[in-house]
């Protein structure tokens, strides 16, 4: 049954019990969490999804759990425990933090149970069936940029991983609510008054951080990948002008290469996938200051560059 239908009191009640299943992109999802508010942010960035998990049905991808700790503790500077198949790879957070540990627990369980995509550190749009790759570093202004395509009427497939399917050769979507960071917050809120984002959730690792809700359409068509046809290696530089460079094929390959999570233990495979992908795309550099030259210019470049579809 889809959660959609059912009340905020009834999603906490199956959240605490047999907990909740449903699809992000290509991965089953099954969670179950006893934190309170965490039951109104997982409505607001998953509700379409979600359904309730019968305690037959137990299978999927990914089971995690939240929950505080036993005992008096959950009193005391009350946190929050995630939990992957029963395992625990982070330090607890404070309570009121669980949207974004449940969120990096997801990134972390992706990363270490998808070897059969090859795993970029990157945002990734589609455009006319054409997909659209924003590798990028901590502070690159990664996110920003896809926040804001998006917005713009980009389909959002990742903003945190792109999943390359080698037998497909098309990007996977895996539609998630986007992270933003510090800064990025305050730009995209006056970017979009419209858009839909989380509380904050400031003193984390990466600085103050929130979610901006995937759109409709990304979440509509969460089944439908994309083929790699433009790669843009994004530079946020303070006070410098705005341009987009074409990058010679041999600097394209390795950084592209050092961008893949899981490129030498994907072997031969992870090289014949990042080779076919500078062989048939246009592959660039854009360094920026200002968000909305930046998105000209990418909106000019998906407008007149003609693809090449692999074979």
């Amino acid at each position: 049954m889809k959660i959609g239908q059912q009340s905020q009191q009834e999603l906490r009640r199956h959240l605490g019990s047999q907990g909740l299943r449903w699809s992000v992109g290509p991965f089953i999802v099954h969670l179950r969490a006893k934190v309170p508010n965490f039951p109104q942010f997982l409505h607001t960035f998953y509700g379409e999804n979600l359904l309730l998990s019968p305690p037959w049905d137990d299978i999927a991808d990914f089971h995690l759990t939240l929950h505080p700790p036993p005992g008096l503790r959950r009193f005391w500077r009350p946190k929050v425990h995630f939990r992957l198949d029963g395992n625990a790879f982070f330090t607890p957070f404070p309570l009121d933090h669980a949207p974004p540990l449940f969120e990096w627990g997801l990134n972390m369980a992706i990363a270490s149970r998808s070897n059969h995509y090859l795993l970029f550190h990157a945002a990734v749009l589609e455009k006319n069936g054409n997909a659209l790759m924003l590798p990028g570093t901590p502070g690159s202004g990664k996110s920003t940029l896809c926040a804001a395509l998006m917005l713009r009427g980009f389909r959002l497939l990742s903003d945190e991983f792109g999943l390359y399917c080698p037998q497909q050769k098309r990007f996977m979507a895996n539609p998630r609510p986007i992270g933003l960071k510090n800064e990025s917050i305050d730009i995209i809120r006056a970017f979009d008054s419209q858009a839909i984002l989380s509380q904050e959730f400031p003193n984390t690792r990466k600085g103050t951080v929130c979610y901006l809700q995937p759109s409709a359409e990304s979440v509509h068509n969460a089944h439908n990948g994309a083929i790699p046809t433009w790669i843009v290696f994004p530079s946020f530089q303070e006070s410098q002008p705005t341009y987009l460079e074409t990058l010679p094929q041999a600097t394209s390959f390795l950084r592209l290469a050092a961008n893949a999570f899981n490129y030498e233990t994907m072997g031969a495979t992870g090289f014949e996938c990042v080779h076919a992908m500078i062989q048939s795309c246009s592959v660039m550099q854009l360094r920026f200051d200002r968000l909305e030259e930046a998105l000209s210019q990418l909106h000019t470049l998906t407008q007149s560059t003609q693809p090449t579809v692999p074979t």
